[in-house]
C-alpha cells in the first residue's frame, strides 16, 4: 500500500479521544489547542527528572510522537532550548520545573500528594517567557508519570501493542492536544502484573533465537520489550519467567537493571522465596537436597546471597516454601511441614531486615497459599499482618478461597493470583486464550468485594496469544469501576474494533460471542477427552467426544458455528488493508481460525471412527478431511511464525506445546464392490434394526429433523421415500447415492388432524431394499403461554429466564451475559453476603405425565468464598422440600478434574410428580455467590450429549 493512502486509511477520523483526553488532527482553536506537530514543526520535549525511568517514558513518548507523525521532538533538559510549545513531563517530587510551575501558582497538584501511581494531564498558557503553551504530564510518582506519557501516547494513536501485536501507530502528519486539565485515579489494585510461565515451547525459544541470541535465552532485550508493554497497560510488576530451560532472571546480566530503568518492580510466582529460582538455580551435586529440615543453612544462604543482589532495586518478595519449582514441600507429616514453614517466614523476614532499611511493615511481601500450602494455612499457620496474601484459582479460573471477615481486617490485605494459561493436571491450556471476560470478571468482581485489591497477578503463559486477556484483568486492575457484568462483553470489541474500525464491529462481537461460548464449553485443547493424548509420552490415547453427532445436532452445530465465525474472520482478513492484517492474524484470524481447525480435527475423526464401523462409504473420505485439518492447522501456525518476515519465528505451537500438531486416528475400510443402502434417523442410536423413528414433532415448537441414505458399497444408487401421510414433508424424495444424501423432515401443521397425537412413517427404498422410519406429531391441548413446555421428554431451561423471584436483604440475582451453557448464566446473590435465606428463582413448566423426573442443574465449579462457608443451593419442586445440592468435591479427585474440563458440576436431583401438568421449580439461594448455568429437566427421554437440549425459548 502506497504510504499516501496509507495515511489517508488511518487519518479519516480528524479526533482521536481517549477518555478525557481529545488529540486530534486538525487543530480545535488558537486558543485551545497545544501543537505536538505541524508542518514544518514539533513540540520540544523537557525532562529534568532525576528518576532514570521517567527519563526512560519520556524516551519512548520521543519516539512516539515520531512515529504518529515523522517528525522527531528535540528532548531537552534546559529551559532556554525549548521555546513555542512544550511537552513537560516529570514526578511532582522530583522536576525542578515542575516545581517551579507549582510554586508560581500555575499548577495545582495537592490531589497527587503521598499518591500512589496518579497523575495530571494539564495544557498551561505562557508558562514561560518564549513557552506560548505547555502540555505538562506531573506524575506523582514514576510509574504515574509513565502512565500519564503513554495515555497521551495511547490517545495520539500509539497502542499499547504497536509491537507484542503489530498494531500500526495510526499516522498523522499534524497532531493538537485539546486544552485539557486532567486528573488520574487511584489505580483499584495497587501491585497488578503478569507471571510469565510455561515458557518452554514459546516465548524462551522466541526470545534465544530472535531478540537475545547473544544470551540464547531471555534476556534483558526481551524484557525491555515486556516492561514496556507492562507500563503501556498500566500495570507495575512482572513475574519473570521461572522453568529449568531459562536461565533465572537475575542471574543474566542486565535484566535486573533493565527492570529498573523502566521502573517496573519484579515479583516472583508462589514457589520463588526472596525472587529465588531453585528451578534453575539450585544444584543439588554442589548444595544438597532443597529440604529445610535437612539443609536449611544451605537454602537460607541462597536466599541471603539473592537479597544481597537485588535489594536496591523496586521488589515484591514473596514469603514462601515449597519443594523443587513447583513441587510440594519436603516433610512427613502436616505438622512438620508448619513448623519448617513457620520458620521458613521468620528466616526470610530477618534476611529483609538484614539488607533494606525500612521497618518490615514497608517491605512488600507476599504469601500465596498455591496447592498444599493452603491446607497447611488453614491448619492454623500464622503469617503476619502486613504481608500480603495472595489467594490463587484452581489453575482453571476458580479462585480457591478468599478473606473471611476477619482476614479482610489484616494490614497488609489480600490479592489474586489467576491463570489464562496453564500447565499440569488435568489438562493443559497453553495454546490459545479461550477464558472467557465474563468468567474472569465474575471471579475478580467477588474477589474484589470481598477485599482482594492489593495485588493481582495473572499467568499470561508467553504473553502471545493471551493478549486480550492480558489486557482485560489489566485494565480492570486499573479500574474495576468502569466494568460491569452488562458491559464486560463489549471490552474486547471495543478494543479491536477500534484498531480495526467500527464497520467490523457487529462482526467482530458476533465473532468473539461464539468463540468464547464453545471454548467455555470445552477448550479447543480438550478436545482429545484424554489429557494422555495430548501429551509427549502417550500419543496413542484417543477417546471419542461426548459430542453427539446423534443428538440435538450437538456435534454438527458447535461445527457448523466454528465455521461460520472463522469464514467470517478470513473475509474481514483478505478485506483489510495490508498493514492491519498481522495484527488482525495474530489478534482474530489465528486463535478462531485454529480452533475451528482442532475442532474439526477432532470430531471429524470421531465422525469417521463411527462411520466406518457402520461401513459407510464415506468414511475414507472423512479420513482425508481429518488430514486435511491437520494440515491447514500446521499451515496456519507456520504463518503465523513466519508473519513480517519472520518477527515471531519460534512463538507460535499448536495446540499447546507439541513439536507438530497430531493427526487424530481415523480408521479406513474397504468397499464391497457392490451398492448397499443404509438409513440413519436422527436420534436413533441404532440404525440396523428394522424399524427406526425421528424425535417426535411438537406443534409448540418449530423443529426439523433429518434422516440420511448412505452407501456401504462402492457402486451409486438410486432412492425414492415417501410419506404415507400428507402432513409428513421432506425436502427430498428420490435422488442417487455415491456416498450418502440427507433429507430433511418437517411437518405441515395445518395438514395435521385435530388429534392430540398423530403418526406416520416414511418410506425409503432403493429397489432391494427398504426401511420404514416413524412419525410422531404431538398437539398439546390447553394454554401454555409463558409455561416451559416438555419436548421429547426433557424440558431445558436457560436460568436467567424465570418467571419470578424474591430477594431478600442484600441478595440479588445477577444476569451474566456471555457465560456458561446457556450463555447466560444467574449468580444466586454477592458472595460478600453471608447468607441467602428466603432468596429463590421459580420457573414454570409444563409435564404430560406424572412420575419420577430428575434435573439436572449445571453450576459453575466454584469454590466456597471461605472455609466458613459452602457451595450450597436448594432445589424445590412445587410445595415439596428442599433438596440442598452443592459444588463441593475434593480438589484433585477425577470428579473435580472433569469439572473443571467441562467447565460445569451437574448436580442430578430426582423428585416424583403426582400428577401431570403445570409444575413450579424452585431455585434457593443458600450460600449466595452460586451461578446456574442451565437447567435440564428429564421427564425421560434425556438423551446422551455432551451439553443436553438447547433451553427452549418461551412465548
Amino acid at each position: 500500500m502506497k504510504k499516501g493512502i496509507l495515511l489517508l486509511f488511518l487519518s479519516v477520523l480528524q479526533t482521536f479521544a481517549f477518555g478525557q483526553i481529545e488529540v486530534g488532527s486538525k487543530p480545535y482553536s488558537k486558543e485551545n489547542s497545544f501543537v505536538l506537530a505541524e508542518k514544518q514543526r514539533v513540540a520540544y520535549v523537557y525532562c529534568d527528572d532525576e528518576i532514570n525511568s521517567v527519563l526512560k517514558s519520556t524516551e519512548l513518548f520521543v519516539d512516539d510522537v515520531f512515529h504518529v507523525t515523522g517528525q522527531r521532538p528535540s528532548l531537552v533538559n534546559k529551559l532556554n532550548e525549548a521555546k513555542d510549545f512544550v511537552v513537560i513531563i516529570g514526578t511532582v517530587e522530583n522536576s525542578p520545573l515542575i516545581k517551579t510551575l507549582i510554586r508560581s501558582g500555575k499548577m495545582d497538584v495537592s490531589p497527587l500528594i503521598n499518591q500512589w501511581e496518579r497523575f495530571i494531564i494539564q495544557t498551561i498558557d505562557k508558562p514561560f517567557k518564549g513557552v506560548e503553551k505547555a502540555l505538562v504530564i506531573a506524575g506523582s510518582d514514576k510509574r504515574g508519570t509513565a502512565y500519564g506519557v503513554f495515555t497521551l501516547s495511547e490517545a495520539m494513536g500509539v497502542s499499547p501493542w504497536y509491537y507484542w501485536a503489530d498494531v500500526p501507530v495510526k499516522e498523522s502528519k499534524e497532531l493538537y492536544v485539546k486544552d485539557i486539565f486532567y486528573i488520574s485515579k487511584a489505580p483499584s489494585v495497587k501491585y497488578r502484573g503478569v507471571f510469565l510461565n510455561d515458557e518452554d515451547w514459546g516465548l524462551h525459544p522466541w526470545a534465544a533465537k530472535n531478540i537475545d541470541p547473544e544470551v540464547g535465552d531471555i534476556g534483558p532485550k526481551t524484557y525491555a520489550k515486556v516492561f514496556e508493554l507492562i507500563l503501556r497497560l498500566k500495570g507495575n510488576m512482572v513475574a519473570p519467567a521461572m522453568h529449568e530451560c531459562t536461565k533465572a532472571f537475575f542471574t543474566v546480566p542486565g535484566n535486573m537493571e533493565m527492570a529498573d530503568a523502566y521502573g517496573v518492580m519484579v515479583t516472583t510466582s508462589h514457589c520463588e522465596p526472596l525472587l529465588f529460582n531453585n528451578a534453575s538455580e539450585w544444584d543439588n551435586k554442589t548444595q544438597g537436597e532443597w529440604n529445610y529440615a535437612t539443609n536449611k543453612d544451605e537454602i537460607v544462604n541462597a536466599l541471603d546471597d539473592r537479597i544481597k543482589q537485588a535489594h536496591k532495586t523496586e521488589n515484591i518478595y514473596t514469603i514462601a516454601l515449597r519443594g523443587m519449582h513447583d513441587e510440594g514441600m519436603k516433610g512427613d507429616s502436616d505438622d512438620e511441614k508448619l513448623k519448617m514453614l513457620d520458620e521458613a517466614i521468620k528466616d526470610q523476614r530477618s534476611i529483609l531486615t538484614k539488607y533494606i532499611d525500612k521497618p518490615i511493615q514497608e517491605i512488600p511481601q507476599i504469601f500465596v497459599p498455591y496447592k498444599e500450602v493452603l491446607g497447611l494455612y488453614e491448619k492454623g499457620l500464622e503469617v503476619p499482618e502486613e504481608i500480603t496474601i495472595v489467594w490463587p484459582d484452581d489453575n482453571y479460573g476458580y479462585i480457591k478461597k478468599l478473606s473471611n471477615s476477619d482476614e479482610q481486617k489484616r494490614k497488609g490485605g489480600s490479592g489474586v493470583y489467576y491463570h489464562i494459561s496453564y500447565l499440569g493436571w488435568p489438562n493443559d491450556y497453553l495454546w490459545l486464550n479461550t477464558t472467557a471476560p465474563a468468567l474472569m470478571y465474575a471471579e475478580m468482581h467477588k474477589a474484589y468485594s470481598l477485599g482482594a485489591n492489593k495485588y493481582w497477578l495473572v499467568n499470561v503463559g508467553d504473553i502471545k496469544p493471551g493478549e486480550m486477556g492480558m489486557q482485560l484483568f489489566l485494565d480492570m486492575a486499573w479500574d474495576f469501576e468502569k466494568f460491569s457484568f452488562e458491559n464486560i462483553n463489549q471490552h474486547e470489541v471495543k478494543v479491536l474494533s477500534s484498531i480495526f474500525g467500527d464497520k467490523y464491529k457487529n462482526d467482530i462481537e458476533y465473532i468473539f460471542d461464539r468463540y468464547y461460548f464453545h471454548a467455555f464449553t470445552r477448550k479447543p485443547e480438550y478436545m482429545t477427552w484424554d489429557w494422555r493424548w495430548n501429551s509427549l509420552f502417550a500419543k496413542e490415547n484417543v477417546r471419542d467426544t461426548e459430542f453427539s453427532f446423534i443428538n440435538y445436532k450437538e456435534a454438527e452445530t458447535r461445527l457448523n458455528e466454528y465455521n461460520s465465525i472463522s469464514n467470517k474472520a478470513e473475509s474481514i482478513l483478505n478485506e483489510l488493508p495490508e498493514v492491519l492484517k498481522a495484527a488482525f492474524y495474530q489478534l482474530v484470524y489465528y486463535p478462531v481460525k485454529g480452533a475451528s481447525l482442532y475442532n474439526h480435527q477432532m470430531l471429524i475423526g470421531q465422525k469417521n471412527r463411527w462411520y466406518a464401523n457402520q461401513g459407510r462409504a464415506l468414511t475414507n473420505a472423512l479420513a482425508y478431511d481429518v488430514k486435511l485439518y491437520h494440515d491447514s492447522l500446521a499451515m496456519i501456525t507456520a504463518q503465523y511464525n513466519n508473519l513480517l518476515d519472520g518477527k515471531w519465528n519460534g512463538m507460535m505451537t499448536a495446540p499447546g506445546f507439541l513439536p507438530e500438531v497430531q493427526l487424530s486416528p481415523t480408521e479406513k475400510i474397504n468397499l464391497p464392490e457392490i451398492s448397499e443402502m443404509g438409513v440413519f434417523a436422527e436420534g436413533h442410536e441404532n440404525d440396523s434394526i428394522e424399524n427406526l423413528s425421528l424425535p417426535i414433532f411438537n406443534s409448540l415448537f418449530n423443529d426439523t429433523f433429518f434422516f440420511e441414505i448412505y452407501n456401504k458399497g462402492s457402486k451409486p444408487f438410486s432412492w425414492k421415500a415417501s410419506a404415507s401421510e400428507s402432513w409428513i414433508k421432506l425436502d427430498a424424495t428420490q435422488g442417487e447415492v455415491k456416498a450418502q444424501s440427507r433429507v430433511m423432515v418437517s411437518v405441515d401443521w395445518d395438514l395435521v388432524p385435530s388429534e392430540a397425537k398423530s403418526t406416520g412413517r416414511i418410506v425409503v427404498s432403493n429397489g432391494n431394499a427398504s426401511k420404514n422410519i416413524k412419525v410422531t406429531a404431538v398437539q398439546p391441548q390447553g394454554n401454555f403461554s409463558k409455561l416451559f413446555i416438555e419436548n421429547n421428554g426433557t424440558i431445558s431451561i436457560a436460568p436467567t429466564a424465570f418467571h419470578r423471584k424474591k430477594e431478600n436483604g442484600g441478595i440479588q440475582f445477577q444476569r451474566i451475559d456471555g457465560l456458561g451453557y446457556s450463555n447466560s448464566a444467574l449468580q444466586l446473590g454477592n458472595a460478600k453476603f453471608d447468607s441467602g435465606e428466603g432468596s429463590f428463582v421459580e420457573y414454570d413448566f409444563y409435564t404430560t405425565k406424572a412420575g419420577e423426573i430428575t434435573i439436572h442443574t449445571y453450576m459453575l465449579p466454584l469454590f466456597a468464598k471461605d472455609r466458613a462457608h459452602g457451595t450450597a443451593y436448594g432445589i424445590q419442586i412445587d410445595e415439596g422440600g428442599i433438596v440442598i445440592q452443592s459444588n463441593n468435591v475434593k480438589e484433585y479427585s477425577s470428579e473435580w478434574a472433569n469439572n473443571v474440563l467441562q467447565n460445569s458440576t451437574i448436580n442430578n436431583t430426582t423428585v416424583t410428580l403426582d400428577k401431570p401438568g403445570r409444575h413450579r421449580l424452585r431455585i434457593v439461594c443458600i450460600d449466595p455467590g452460586m451461578i446456574v448455568q442451565k437447567i435440564v429437566i428429564d421427564v425421560g427421554g434425556l438423551k446422551q450429549s455432551y451439553q443436553g437440549p438447547k433451553p427452549a425459548k418461551i412465548e
